[in-house]
């Protein structure tokens, strides 16, 4: 099999044209390393921004595509005795997944039951957790509370809308277009909306009882706003993105007023922070629901490595329906 890796050696506005597949020979692994089979990684939202140049942080040029994914191991370096070959593990973050084959740490792996489909398991590292944390860490929510999102047809959003129900909670979900909605219905959506000038008062039709403590954005510009004037005063309200391009807009009213917090949340400093036993615990807890079936995300397609430019552009368009994923044995589907 031929050895490609996602490369991109400049960044600029259109994702798509800055990468492309490039030939590499089978690297040999080194004491404490193992080569791993490339399985299956995402095409997030955060490594559009890092092709484009707009995130948060950025890895020295040139690089290599991909911040999650699972692969098989199938080689040991001197030294390393597990996760043994054939074990299905989780990649490290950042470690440049859209590739076919990869060297790490052994160390550093985390190993993955086989019986879960690896294109659902290449997105627990990013997903998943963002929307368990962002319903934990913010606000002390009991069953029965309501939590509000926007984008609630993303990955962070249909992943939040799951464990939301597992752990009592309700959910108003807010799409910017009407076609998105009956896929955030079937997801399990308690309340689904249209986002607009009116939103507040669609809210206060929907919940006619019950305080909003806890708002979660992923727009910025004109919509954080428009969703801190649905809380109860006093609440939260937690920014993890600007898919509008614009920074979070608050009212003075939400602020000033009503004493709405605003605050930020970024996945890769809460895993800064966090120690090995609590990342641990998050990954063992979202596997489990994972195996069990109650943890998912659609899926729109999947590309080989040969095929990322066009697997970046469907990724970078606003409308799709699921994930786009990189399979590097398997290719399109």
């Amino acid at each position: 099999m031929k050895l490609l890796k996602a490369q991109y050696d400049i960044r600029g506005p259109v994702p798509q044209d800055v990468i492309r597949p490039v030939p590499f020979e089978k690297p040999v692994p080194g004491p404490g390393q193992v080569l791993i089979e490339v399985l299956a990684a995402p095409i997030n939202p955060s490594d559009i921004m890092t092709l484009t140049g707009d995130y948060g942080m950025l890895p020295p040029l040139p690089a290599v595509g991909g911040n999650e994914g699972v692969g098989r191991v199938i080689e040991l370096g001197p030294e390393a005795r597990h996760p043994a070959i054939g074990q299905v593990v989780l990649l490290p973050v950042g470690s440049g997944t859209w590739t076919t084959h990869l060297l790490a740490e052994a160390r550093s792996l985390l190993p993955l039951p086989d019986t879960i489909d690896p294109r659902q398991l290449a997105m627990i590292t990013i997903n998943p957790p963002t929307a368990s944390l962002l319903l934990t860490e913010f606000v002390d929510l009991h069953a029965g509370d309501w939590v509000i999102q926007n984008a609630a047809n993303s990955s962070v959003g249909g992943y939040l809308i799951q464990l939301a129900k597992i752990r009592g909670f309700r959910t108003i979900n807010v799409v910017r277009r009407e076609a998105a909605a009956e896929a955030v219905r079937k997801l399990g959506g308690d309340v689904v909306l249209v986002d607009g000038p009116d939103l507040r008062k669609q809210v206060r039709a929907a919940v006619t009882k019950g305080e909003i403590r806890l708002g979660i954005d992923a727009v910025g510009g004109e919509a954080s706003d428009r969703l801190a004037s649905c809380l109860a005063t006093g609440a939260t309200l937690v920014n993890y993105g600007r898919m509008s391009g614009e920074s979070c807009q608050v009212s003075s009213q939400s602020l000033i007023f009503n004493d709405v917090r605003l605050i930020g949340f970024w996945l890769a400093r809460w895993f800064q922070s966090a120690s090995q036993p609590e990342q641990m615990a998050l990954f063992s807890d979202l596997t489990r629901l994972m195996a069990a079936g109650a943890l998912h995300a659609p899926v729109q397609a999947t590309y080989g490595i040969e095929q990322i430019q066009e697997a970046v552009a469907a990724a970078a368009t606003g409308q799709r329906d699921g994930k786009i994923l990189l399979v590097p044995q398997g290719g399109a589907g």
